[in-house]
């Protein structure tokens, strides 16, 4: 596997990261409470100013490159991450779940979500080590998600949410009551052991959380085939997540262009993969297993200067368009009261 930096450093930093997860679900689980916007606002300041900070010790340690490798897989890991939290505010309204609880449930969907990336990540590296072939398959799939994200969903599928397979087949398995009991996943109700709902929202949060992955994994290993880097980034992307779902709040119905400027970035990279896959093509049957020397490879500092453009474009246009249209519902006279029939 492809390592950028110092083995120790890596795993100094992999303890570092933990121990604050840690602390982070013990203060979850010791307080559970609906965090007040500024409480909401200095947390995700702090992830974010520590993300940067990070950069910069990537920077001293290892050079330039795996510094933007991770600046850039941490934009675009965190932009998507954004994207998901349009999924859990749905999840969270489809299983009613209460306001003082939604934050442990957000920080256990992550913790979910961090294991089944940890596998993703060793088994795409291990893969990709042995068949770069399968760049051409990422590029593709890339691809395709980019034509999808820019397809706008139908009105009455913006505020649905399909249960996957494993949601229903825990749904007829599990004993299920159909109340909650505090943070607790199980209650007694006549006798009977039985789960409360919560058990059914942290699988949703944890597998939708997982099928995001599907997009996200092949693409970060687009910017970076370091599975540290890798990691590293997609665990910045999620510390934070959980505050930054309760400060935008209602304000993610703004962000209409988000899904235009990820298709993008994903289309971008999807492109960046697939001229990889032609520049050191081994398969024997195309080419004759000779590369394409004409297939340029794209540096680093353009894939961070795409995704900050497209995030930037993204964001300045929905905000743009947000105080359009509230100008416009301010400009339009106010419904005239109905008259009442006095005639008798």
């Amino acid at each position: 596997m492809v390592h950028e930096l110092p083995v120790t450093f890596e795993l100094i930093s992999l303890g570092a990261m933990v121990l604050l997860l840690v602390a982070d679900l013990l203060i979850v689980g010791r307080r559970p409470h609906v965090p007040t916007m500024k409480e909401s606002a200095i947390w995700v300041s702090f992830y974010v100013g520590l993300a940067v900070v990070y950069g910069l010790v990537v920077w001293a340690v290892g050079g330039l490159t795996p510094a933007a490798e991770f600046y850039a897989g941490w934009l675009m890991e965190y932009s998507l991450s954004v994207d998901n939290l349009f999924v859990f505010v749905i999840i969270m309204a489809r299983f009613a779940v209460p306001r003082d609880q939604q934050q442990q449930v957000l920080m256990v969907g992550i913790i979910m979500a961090l294991i089944f990336r940890a596998a993703f990540i060793l088994a795409g590296a291990a893969l990709l080590e042995q068949f770069t072939w399968l760049f051409y398959i990422f590029g593709a799939f890339l691809l395709y998600t980019a034509v999808q994200q820019a397809i706008p969903e139908k009105e009455e599928e913006q505020d649905d949410f399909k249960e996957n397979a494993l949601i229903r087949v825990m749904r007829r398995v599990l004993p299920l009551h159909h109340q909650y009991n505090g943070s607790s996943l199980r209650t007694t109700v006549d006798g009977r052991r039985l789960f409360t709902p919560l058990i059914i929202v942290f699988l949703a949060i944890g597998s939708t959380d997982v099928l995001f992955a599907l997009d996200s994994i092949p693409a970060i290993f687009g910017i970076t085939r370091d599975p540290f880097i890798v990691f590293a980034t997609n665990l910045f992307a999620l510390m934070g997540l959980r505050q930054l779902y309760f400060l935008l709040g209602g304000l993610l119905d703004r962000l209409v262009y988000l899904p235009y400027a990820l298709s993008a970035i994903l289309g971008f990279i999807g492109i960046k993969l697939v001229l990889e896959a032609l520049h050191t093509n081994s398969i024997s049957w195309i080419n004759g297993g000779e590369g394409f020397h004409w297939a340029p490879e794209i540096p680093i500092w353009l894939s961070l200067t795409v995704i900050v453009a497209s995030l930037a474009a993204g964001t300045v246009a929905s905000l743009a368009k947000s105080a359009y249209d509230a100008r416009v519902e301010a400009a339009r006279p106010a419904p005239e009261p109905a008259s009442e029939d006095v005639s008798q």
